[in-house]
């Protein structure tokens, strides 16, 4: 069984980025400059925005860090997301999601300029996913593509299983096992809550990627022997033992599943560490163009 590294390649693909930016700097060019916005005090989003920024410190990006009350509302919030818009020192912007239950998520995703949706959410940038264009690629789901690309593992003609329908990791990631390219050329079944006989056609699967936010989902019985898992959970469950209170968990059961799987990624340090690099990947490719 071959454990993908999530955290290891994503550390190598800093220092490749890190190289690049010192180039960059050397030549004159323009500093990559990524920008995030939190609003309120979501333990998970906190923690993941400040591994973010130590990111973009570690590979020479700036960053702009705008931390807004829970109570801002929809209006001003669309008003600090115009000015990201205007600013041209700004190469790319995320709006950490979820955002309070009174804003609406699609609004302000659709008021982010596209040249700037590094996250890749916007229906501009899905659709030109769709259509093979170059675009922004959505975070997660392009980390996963890296990583299976590193490791050399064939997806073409393997029959790939997204169980997950979400705009952001599952149908994407639908879409991209099933283009013409490499990793691709798969044949996809896209599974989700209303899907009959699961299991049966978890069984059939050479390739899983497990996106439901449900801890344990997936158990050693409902896999085949040889299977690669890109498990994308990241539940947090009660754990005393840890200093946190709690730890991760993902939507496969590790020790069951790794016994059978070829490949499998952990949880934590697999798919999550490649999400965080592919935002800088992504603000690196729209700081060359403005070059």
């Amino acid at each position: 069984m071959i454990l993908l590294d999530g955290k290891q390649t994503s550390k190598e693909i800093r220092e490749e980025i890190a190289i690049e930016v010192k180039s960059l700097k050397e030549k004159g060019g323009k500093t990559p400059h990524l920008a995030v916005i939190l609003v309120g005090n979501n333990g998970a989003s906190v923690t993941y925005v400040n591994a973010k920024i130590k990111d973009c410190e570690e590979v020479g990006f700036n960053t702009t860090f705008l931390k807004l009350s829970e109570t801002i509302s929809e209006k001003e919030l669309l008003q600090e997301v115009e000015k990201l818009n205007t600013n041209p020192d700004i190469d790319g912007y995320i709006v950490q999601l979820p955002l309070p239950k009174h804003i609406n998520d699609q609004k302000v995703i659709m008021a982010i300029d596209p040249e700037k949706d590094v996250d890749g959410f916007h229906p501009q940038n899905l659709g030109k996913m769709a259509l093979n264009l170059p675009t922004f690629l959505p975070a997660t789901p392009m980390g996963m593509m890296d990583l299976l690309d590193r490791y050399n593992i064939e997806t073409g003609g393997k029959h790939c299983v997204v169980v997950g329908r979400s705009h952001i990791v599952g149908l994407p990631a639908s879409i991209l096992m099933g283009r013409n390219h490499y990793p691709g050329n798969a044949t996809v079944t896209l599974a989700h809550s209303r899907t009959i006989n699961l299991e049966e056609i978890l069984r059939d699967a050479d390739i899983i990627i497990a996106a439901v936010g449900k801890p344990d989902f997936i158990t050693a019985d409902m896999v085949k022997e040889g299977v690669v898992i890109l498990d994308v959970g990241t539940t947090r469950v009660v754990d005393k033992t840890k200093k946190s209170g709690y730890r991760l968990k993902g939507d496969v059961e590790f020790a069951g599943v790794s016994k059978k799987a070829s490949c499998i990624t952990p949880v934590p340090g697999g798919v999550g560490p490649m999400t965080r690099v592919s935002l800088l990947k992504n603000t690196l490719r729209s700081a060359r163009v403005k070059l």
